[in-house]
């Protein structure tokens, strides 16, 4: 038997899978996507079918070289890519760099990382699925043509460097439209009433308020709370009805990539972009006592389907380990959604007998985390529902009706391996009897206000875009991740409200684009991606379609969409000459500006407060330290702060002298010749420090550079590293030489 190679997309992979195979086989990577659309032009030749004009991705052909000279030494190439549209993508892209060189070229797939699963995928390769690429490159050319002629309107009319997403501006939407619903929200008053009751026999329990005169209770301000209060004084409380049942909860199904990031968000406060990070290094192998283990199946995946291998290793465990009490009466089969893409399994370990407890030692904490909650569901999902024993008890006083409702759990089932939450657990009612009356401990009543529809977390967002068919749930995590990045929305405690930026965005696209930032329009486009999936449409069809409508509109956009580069209004004054403050974009964000520029160069950071108003920044109070004479007109030099934090040096006679310069660690740069380490922040507040020849050069690093050599091995510098803790170390920034300043050993 010749060589064999199989080219797969991650690095992580080729560790995981030369293990399990003989000497014949090569396994290379092509790390991620080898061709894409050109970076600097639109990439689509629009009036021949919309032909896309792939090129290979820069720091990518050395990967290709590689590849080809693989390729051309082996007898069989296997294209081993993820099993999904992308993954059909990549391997598309990287047959046809290779197909010159290659003898025979096949596509396999496996859902997990085991022997088992490789070698069965080799003993049954298939060709290239042409309908899978094609979907794939249609959302693509889709995703370029928005983002490529959209985002020059905006940048014209609001801000230079922002850009438009086909679906992630459809999520703005909701997140922008849910803050206007709370702005519009008018609270209502509500007393809602609580009796603590007891009977005779302990515990105790808490009987709602449930009607008043037959009616439902609606008690809407303190007259009438006082008013039912005095009613039911000195009035006994007696049970009209007991009603009891049994009840069976069934567990959920094992995850699919959307519910997985959910549960993740509230469970482990992980964003969707972490969850699908770790997921995926659990998916292509951990070092388990020395070996590169895969710990979970795919995670890119809308299937609720198990393999019956894993249904019978999940059943054996669970009878071994708990008994067959904890096994369900029969086996689980759980609906996967119509639209789902059934290509491969549902989220699960690929050993169900590697416990989460076995290999916790050896994971870093998000890993074990994530691990447990996927080995716990699926495991959850394959046994016994939870038995419990409800009790609802009608209580009547005078004219007043209450309910209360207890819980007797029965039978755990599957809540022993996927415990409740203390909120979600239900109180034990006493026994009682019809006609028996109860004694009131304590009547209690207080007022709230209706609340207005709450913001998105990232959980609820997921599960917003997934009911709605917006997007895939392998794009959940960037859609969510590009709108942060964009500055179009904040997160304010764990919830997603817009920015001044991203509501401007909104409203200048739903104003434009109308249909492409309609909820459904989006959702029917997914369908009909779907379709071409499936080979029931033609991508380029599909395509012509979409132009047909989208170039009119982009072209009356072109010609109506007004600027807003002057600013927003914000009816507040400027404190140093009393012209309009107003919202202005710049390279660091928003920021409040005297609309009197520039006779008034007034500027200032805000925030906001609960209620949406603007609160402008105090002024920092801080005595201006003198460093110099300027060069220009010889007045004094200090050091002032930018508004993203790092300082610089500025001249005292601005706005007449505009003089300005970074501020100088004092460090030469160690890579040229001319340049010095100079202070600097990203557009984020990080600061940085940079050459002041850039971008002659380019040299960089995130520690304080500090202008003291090395003892121990000469470097000219030393840096400050800051601990977790809160302190500073002084160390040698050397790999391999571990000088801290201040040791023993120094």
């Amino acid at each position: 038997m010749g060589k064999q190679l199989i080219i797969v997309e991650s690095p992580a992979k080729v560790k995981t899978i030369k293990k399990f195979l003989g000497p014949q086989y090569m396994v290379q990577a092509s790390v991620g996507h080898v061709r894409d659309l050109p970076s600097h032009s639109l990439g689509v030749d629009e009036a021949n079918g919309f032909a896309p004009q792939y090129e290979v991705i820069d720091n990518k052909k050395s990967v290709v070289s590689d590849l080809r000279a693989a390729a051309a030494k082996a007898d069989t190439v296997y294209l081993a890519p993820d099993p999904d549209r992308e993954g059909e993508a990549i391997a598309w892209h990287v047959a046809e760099l290779i197909r010159d060189k290659a003898r025979d070229i096949k596509r396999i797939q496996f859902n997990e990382i085991t022997a088992r699963a490789v070698k069965d995928a080799l003993d049954h390769p298939r060709e290239l699925n042409e309908n899978l690429f094609d979907a794939q490159q249609a959302r693509r050319v889709l995703d370029r043509l928005v983002g490529y002629k959209i985002s020059p309107l905006l940048w014209k009319t609001v801000k230079r460097g922002i850009s438009a997403g086909r679906v992630q501006s459809v999520a703005l939407r909701l997140i922008v439209e849910r803050e206007k619903e709370r702005e519009v929200f008018v609270p209502e008053e509500y007393w809602p009433f609580r009796a603590r009751l007891s009977a005779a026999v302990p515990p105790s329990f808490r009987a709602e308020l449930a009607r008043v005169d037959g009616k439902k209770a609606v008690i809407g301000n303190a007259e009438a709370a006082a008013a039912l209060e005095a009613s039911i004084a000195g009035r006994p409380f007696v049970v009209e009805s007991v009603e009891e049942k049994e009840r069976e909860r069934a567990p959920q199904p094992p995850f699919i990539t959307s519910t997985l990031q959910q549960a993740a968000n509230q469970r482990l406060s992980y964003t969707a972009k972490r969850t699908m990070n770790i997921a995926q290094r659990l998916y292509e192998g951990v070092d388990i006592d020395g070996t590169t283990t895969a710990l979970i199946t795919y995670m890119r995946t809308d299937s609720t389907r198990i393999a019956d291998e894993a249904r019978k290793a999940a059943h054996d465990f669970i009878e071994a380990t708990y008994g067959t009490d904890y096994l369900p009466a029969r086996k689980r089969v759980y609906k996967t959604k119509a639209n789902a893409q059934d290509a491969h399994e549902a989220i699960r370990p690929v050993d169900v007998n590697v416990t989460p407890d076995m290999v916790k030692a050896q994971l870093p904490p998000d890993q074990y985390n994530l691990y447990r909650l996927i080995w716990s569901r699926f495991v959850a999902s394959q046994m016994a529902g939870a038995r419990f024993h409800d009790t609802s008890v009608s209580i009547a006083c005078g004219p007043t009706q209450w309910k209360a409702k207890g819980e007797r759990l029965l039978f755990p089932g599957f809540l022993t391996v996927l415990p409740r939450g203390k909120d979600e657990e239900g109180a034990e009612l006493p026994p009682m009897n019809v006609g028996q009356e109860l004694r009131l401990d304590a009547l209690e009543k207080e007022q709230k206000f209706t609340q207005p529809p709450a913001r998105y977390s990232e959980a609820s967002l997921v599960r917003e875009l997934e009911e709605r068919g917006i997007g895939r749930p392998s794009t959940y995590a960037s859609i969510i991740s590009t709108l942060q990045d964009r500055e179009y929305v904040s997160l304010v405690e764990r919830r997603f409200v817009p920015t001044d930026l991203g509501r401007v965005v909104c409203g200048q696209l739903v104003e434009h684009f109308g249909r492409l930032m309609d909820v459904g329009f989006t959702a029917q486009m997914e369908a009909s991606l779907d379709k071409v999936a499936e080979g029931e449409e033609r991508w380029g069809e599909l395509m012509q379609r979409f132009a047909d409508d989208f170039n009119p509109t982009l072209d009356a956009a072109a010609k109506n969409m007004r600027s807003v580069k002057g600013g927003l209004e914000t009816g507040l004054t400027c404190p140093d000459c009393g012209k309009p403050l107003m919202i202005k974009f710049g390279k660091a964000g928003q920021f409040l500006a005297c609309s009197g520029y520039p006779e008034c160069r007034h500027t200032s950071n805000f925030t906001r407060d609960a209620e949406g108003n603007i609160v402008p920044a105090a002024p920092e109070k801080r005595e201006l330290e003198v460093v110099g004479t300027c060069p220009r007109c010889g007045k004094d030099l200090v050091i002032k702060k930018s508004r993203t934090g790092s300082r610089f040096i500025a001249c005292t006679g601005y706005p007449e002298c505009n003089y300005a310069a970074p501020l100088s660690t004092g460090v030469h740069c160690p890579r040229c010749a001319d340049g010095m380490l100079v202070e600097k922040s990203s557009k984020r507040g990080k600061l940085f420090f940079s050459c002041d020849q850039y971008p002659k050069c380019d040299f960089a690093l995130w520690d304080r550079p500090i202008p003291e050599a090395c003892p121990r091995c000469g470097s000219p510098y030393l840096v400050e590293k800051k601990s977790r803790d809160g302190g500073t170390r002084i160390l040698c920034p050397v790999k391999g030489c571990g000088f801290v300043k201040g040791d023993d050993d120094a």
